[in-house]
């Protein structure tokens, strides 16, 4: 090649590229696709919820985006939780997200907090247990895309374990970032009006036929074993306890002088009261045991009834 041949090559404008192959598409055709999946949500999912949890929630289309995917991520910001889901015959790399304050109230409801009684939370990372239930959460939203784009095969989605977007991993440099859509919908319950996205690629998009799954008017229960499952997923959702001791007084002078060997007396002579807590909540008070060659606490007294332990365990 010439210096003269050198000089007359451009770089190919991505977008344009993009066009070409059918990775991104006009915002009308998009936004008529992402409209209709939308609304294939505000009409299935609140009987979902209804069905399964006895829960009234709004759902509606709130209106699309699009952009790069890592772009559509990172616009979501800190206050959600994601989740990555693949469907296979249609896509592999959907991304869901749910603001966290939706997710914090289906939680206080479920121990019983009344939705009138709640005060709408602020949007945070959320815990281990929250993730439970939001994991749940998106298994419905994940069930209903794949009623809506209704891929071959009927192959069940697989909806990987939810994170809070402050832990998301660095997308991998290695790994094109590609063109996508984010439909928006918002959810009402109680107090909160919050909203979960779908992310998906665009050339994805562009070849899927939306439809109307049948089902429309099911009779609605008061309580089915989703609402169970979930009471059930919180209450085994692993929690760290924490044993407190308290130690005989001693003066600074004599703390800054212990070494390795040194011996602390219990303050207590006899049965040692030992204070179990989690999430820096006061939870048990117990005594001193011994099992084996293992020490044990034995459960004396409790901090409030079980609904309190649950609802210190939450907040």
């Amino acid at each position: 090649m010439t210096a003269a041949s050198k000089d007359n090559v451009y770089a190919f404008d991505s977008k344009l590229l993009a066009r070409m192959t059918g990775a991104l598409g006009d915002t009308r055709t998009i936004g008529k696709l992402c409209s209709e999946i939308g609304h294939v949500f505000a009409e299935f999912l609140p009987d979902i919820f209804q069905n399964e949890t006895g829960l009234d929630i709004e759902i509606g289309y709130a209106g699309f985006d699009t952009g790069l995917k890592s772009e559509l991520i990172a616009r979501l910001g800190d206050g959600v939780a994601l989740c990555d889901v693949s469907l296979r015959n249609w896509c592999p790399d959907i991304v869901l997200s749910c603001d966290s304050p939706v997710i914090i109230t289906l939680m206080e409801i479920l121990l019983g907090a009344p939705p009138n009684a709640i005060e709408e939370p602020k949007p945070r990372t959320l815990s281990n247990i929250e993730l439970d239930v939001a994991s749940m959460v998106f298994e419905k939203i994940a069930d209903v895309l794949k009623s809506a784009v209704s891929a071959a095969g009927g192959f069940e989605p697989s909806v990987a374990r939810p994170h809070n977007a402050t832990e998301r991993p660095a997308a991998d440099p290695d790994v094109k970032d590609v063109f996508a859509a984010c439909v928006n919908v918002t959810m009402g319950l109680g107090p909160v009006l919050s909203t979960f996205s779908i992310i998906v690629p665009q050339q994805v998009l562009l070849k899927t036929t939306v439809v109307f799954p049948k089902g429309i008017g099911q009779a609605r229960k008061a309580k089915s074993a989703w609402s169970e499952q979930l009471e059930q997923q919180v209450r085994r959702s692993a929690v760290d306890l924490e044993a407190r001791i308290r130690l005989e007084d001693l003066t600074l002078d004599k703390i800054s002088r212990l070494q390795p060997g040194d011996v602390i007396p219990f303050q207590d002579a006899k049965d040692v009261r030992v204070e179990i807590s989690a999430n820096g909540r006061d939870l048990y008070v117990c005594e001193l045991g011994r099992s084996g060659a293992r020490y044990t606490v034995r459960i004396k007294d409790t901090h409030g009834s079980e609904s309190d332990i649950l609802h210190h365990l939450m907040s």
